[in-house]
C-alpha cells in the first residue's frame, strides 16, 4: 500500500478527496511527511478519516490541515463533530479555547490527546472539555495519561472537581534548599590549626594596641 501511494504521488497526482477516500483510515498513516503537506485542507471535508491510531508527526499535521478547513464553521458543537477525529494533534492553546464552549469530550478521545497539550490543561479547563463526562476522568485517574496530570495539578484545584481525584500538590510546604559551601582550602592542615592557635593572640594584641593609641 505504501509503495502504491509513493508511485501514485510521483506521478504527479494529487491527494485530492478522491485519492483520500481511497486510502481511508487504513492506510493514511502510511502517508510520509511530503505526501501529508500535499494535501489540500479543502479535501477534508469530503472524506472521512480518523488518523487515532497513527504516528503524532502525523495527527499534527493532519490537524492543522482540518483546522484550515473547517475555520469557517466554528459554529458549535458542529466545528466540534468535524474536528473531533483530528483532535489527537491538537495544540494546548486550541484545547484551552474548545474548554470554553463545552463539548462534553468523552474521556477516550481526552486520554489520547497530545501528551504536552494534555498537560497544560487546569482542572477548570479539563472540566470545560469534558463536561457531564467529567466523573469518568476519576475512572482513570491510576491510569497513564490521566495520573500524571494529576501529579502536576494543586490539590486544591482538584478538590473543586468534586470527583474525588487525589494526588496532587499540596500547597503550604517550604522547600529547603541544602546550602552549598565552599570547598576547603588546599592549605596545609597544620598551618590552619597553627593560624587558628595563634588567632586569640592577634586580637587581643590588636585590642590592646586600639586602647593605647
Amino acid at each position: 500500500a505504501s509503495a502504491a501511494i509513493k508511485h501514485y504521488v510521483e506521478l504527479g497526482r494529487a491527494l485530492n478527496a478522491t485519492a483520500l477516500n481511497a486510502i481511508g483510515t487504513r492506510y493514511v498513516c502510511l502517508l510520509n511527511t511530503t505526501e501529508l503537506e500535499a494535501i489540500e485542507p479543502s479535501s477534508l471535508k469530503l472524506v472521512s478519516l480518523n488518523p487515532s491510531a497513527c504516528s503524532q508527526m502525523t495527527k499534527d499535521i493532519l490537524y492543522e490541515k482540518a483546522k484550515k478547513a473547517f475555520s469557517n464553521q466554528h459554529v458549535f458543537p458542529a466545528y466540534y463533530e468535524l474536528i473531533l477525529p483530528y483532535l489527537g494533534g491538537a495544540p494546548g492553546e486550541d484545547l484551552k479555547a474548545l474548554s470554553q464552549e463545552k463539548v462534553n469530550m468523552n474521556i477516550s478521545t481526552f486520554v489520547n490527546l497530545r501528551r504536552d497539550s494534555l498537560m497544560s490543561l487546569t482542572p477548570p479547563e479539563v472540566q470545560g472539555l469534558l463536561g457531564l463526562n467529567l466523573p469518568d476522568l476519576a475512572k482513570w485517574q491510576y491510569r497513564s495519561p490521566v495520573r500524571q496530570w494529576i501529579q502536576v495539578q494543586k490539590q486544591s484545584q482538584l478538590d473543586q472537581l468534586h470527583i474525588g481525584l487525589t494526588g496532587g500538590t499540596q500547597e503550604g510546604y517550604i522547600n529547603f534548599i541544602t546550602p552549598k559551601f565552599p570547598a576547603p582550602s588546599s592549605a596545609p592542615l597544620g598551618a590552619m590549626a597553627m593560624a587558628l592557635h595563634l588567632l586569640p593572640a592577634l586580637l587581643l594584641s590588636l585590642l590592646m594596641m586600639s586602647i593605647l593609641s
